[in-house]
């Protein structure tokens, strides 16, 4: 699309905020998500799951401006949520398998919306923050032998 139209990019912060926050299991009721939203790190850690990629700042930045100003999303004290036109657009769209649901996102995205413009900024302290957070959930934790065991019988 042209460079007023949704990117890649957009799709993919929304589709890793919708299953971030639960709305994507199953379709799940409202009643049982999260009501608070996610932070940032959720956020960075279902987009790298999806695209075995974490988002650059200023791609998390963008994207959540257009978000935001579609009203699609909303964002207060570092909580990221989708507010019930996101909701409605994410129930709506045509099904697909995880692979390809970014791309038909991102379809609905330029049939049903215009993308919109908010002020909203990500320091790139809190990026950084989010994403070391994130490195260090997830390196597996080593399992170690019972204490005193000394090895085989």
């Amino acid at each position: 699309m042209g460079e007023n139209g949704w990117r890649r990019t957009d799709a993919w912060i929304f589709v890793s905020l919708v299953i971030a926050s639960g709305d994507g299991r199953h379709r799940r009721a409202a009643a049982s998500r999260r009501p608070e939203g996610v932070r940032l790190t959720d956020v960075l850690s279902t987009a790298d799951h999806l695209n075995r990629a974490i988002p650059q700042r200023h791609e998390v930045e963008i994207a959540v401006r257009r978000l935001v100003g579609a009203g699609l999303v909303s964002v207060a004290d570092g909580w990221f949520r989708i507010t019930d036109e996101g909701e409605r657009l994410w129930r709506s769209r045509p099904s697909a398998g995880l692979a390809t649901t970014v791309d038909t996102v991102q379809g609905v995205l330029g049939r049903r919306h215009a993308p919109g413009s908010a002020e909203w900024s990500l320091d790139e302290a809190d990026h950084a923050a989010a994403v070391q957070e994130y490195a260090v959930r997830s390196i597996p934790t080593p399992r170690r032998s019972p204490e005193g065991h000394s090895g085989g019988r």
